[in-house]
């Protein structure tokens, strides 16, 4: 699709980035949606993605008719579906095309097309080998899957068994240091008997390096959890392993760590002035559970568990 021109719309700041990778490849960003060949998006929520596309103003009544509407949000299959079939009404082409990152560990994770892979899907073959060479400036990998609804049921597999290892390192590594040992040996042990995956390996490096800033963050990886378990709500299937790791990340979020690396989930199981090194609140936390806690009064005879302080660290929050 060279010479098509482009734009992106939703999360500006993943979009600039994906934007200059496509301006580098030799492609032209349009001056807005309406002239656009082209219209990119990336949503953190799906109500945002929603939005985008479906409001009084969204995509769908704005683009240009014959436009491509490119998704790269993390989403459901039922949403992707949907959004293909309203296109196919109002004269567009809807690719589902979700980005996952291969390191999540690197500070530039989405400006480095090698590290990102990109499931495709769509009704129409031809569709997709068109817009592959434009799918290939942003991701090193583009993997078809498709029918609609396919490539987002590949990318939520994908975050289900991300988010196993993410939780995984930061438990096993807690372990170690509450026990007083060095948790390297250990790791190391494990890896070289094929225990532990390179990507929970370079999990692991970034915790022990504290690097804890990049361009996939805490918010992102929360927006891929919950995406995947909305898939799952969506054919009544319940997943409580997926579940419990989403709640970390939404403590992790609520003292401070939305835009930091998922890396920072370590922390919750340490210290509080290792927290607060790294900008982490913990009395964010004693407030919003706190209020969560006076809205839940009922008379219900059940025991409810009341954290009166929060003495810094998933250890002192768990306590009670």
């Amino acid at each position: 699709m060279m010479g098509k021109t482009f734009v992106f719309a939703g999360d500006t700041a993943i979009g600039a980035v994906l934007a200059d990778n496509l301006v580098k490849a030799g492609y032209e960003a349009a001056c807005d949606v309406s002239s656009a060949d082209v219209v990119f998006t990336f949503c953190a929520s799906q109500t945002d993605l929603e939005d985008v596309y479906f409001d009084s103003e969204g995509l769908v009544q704005i683009a240009g008719k014959g436009a491509w509407l490119v998704d790269l949000s993390p989403s459901t299959p039922g949403f992707a579906r949907e959004l293909n079939a309203v296109a196919i009404v109002s004269e567009l082409h809807a690719i589902e095309a979700p980005l996952a990152v291969r390191d999540a560990t690197i500070e530039r994770a989405y400006s480095d097309a090698a590290n990102l892979i990109c499931f495709v899907a769509s009704e129409d073959e031809a569709e997709i080998a068109e817009i592959t060479p434009m799918l290939k400036a942003l991701a090193g990998t583009v993997e078809p899957t498709g029918t609609p609804g396919s490539a987002q049921l590949a990318r939520a597999t994908l975050t289900l068994n991300t988010a196993s290892q993410l939780v995984s390192v930061m438990e096993a590594d807690a372990l170690c240091r509450a026990s007083g040992a060095q948790s390297s040996g250990a790791f190391r042990f494990a890896r070289e008997q094929g225990f532990i995956t390179e990507a929970a390996a370079r999990l692991y490096g970034a915790v022990v390096e504290k690097r804890f800033m990049g361009e996939y963050s805490v918010r992102i990886c929360m927006a891929e959890l919950s995406a995947a378990l909305m898939a799952a709500d969506d054919i009544d299937l319940i997943l409580p392993g997926a579940e419990a790791g989403l709640h970390l990340l939404e403590l992790l979020a609520v003292i401070g760590g939305t835009d930091m690396a998922v890396s920072t989930l370590s922390l919750v199981y340490g210290e509080e002035a290792a927290c607060a090194a790294q900008g982490l609140d913990w009395t964010r936390a004693e407030q919003a559970y706190g209020d969560m806690e006076d809205d839940d009064e009922c008379d219900c005879g059940g025991e409810h568990h009341h954290h009166d302080e929060y003495p810094g660290g998933f250890g002192g929050y768990s306590a009670n």
